[in-house]
């Protein structure tokens, strides 16, 4: 398929998923990497209550926060 055929399709709403490899796909600036952080108890059992009162994970709130913090810089 072409390119402008794809871009009419999708820009008419129509499905372009079965056209598309998404094994392949990627996320720019998404991609995952491991980090070890050591935290006191104190903050592990805040952050536990915290993500407990949400029901989401404490990875979950590390994360939207740290984000918050980091686009506040």
């Amino acid at each position: 398929m072409k390119a402008k055929d794809f871009d009419k399709k999708f820009d008419e709403g129509k499905s372009v998923i079965k056209h598309l490899d998404l094994s392949k796909a990627r996320r720019p600036e998404q991609e995952q990497k491991r980090v070890n952080v050591d935290f006191p108890l104190w903050m592990i059992h805040s952050l536990d209550k915290e993500a407990k009162r949400l029901g989401v994970p404490r990875q979950s709130i590390i994360k939207i926060w740290l984000a918050e913090r980091l686009q506040q810089a």
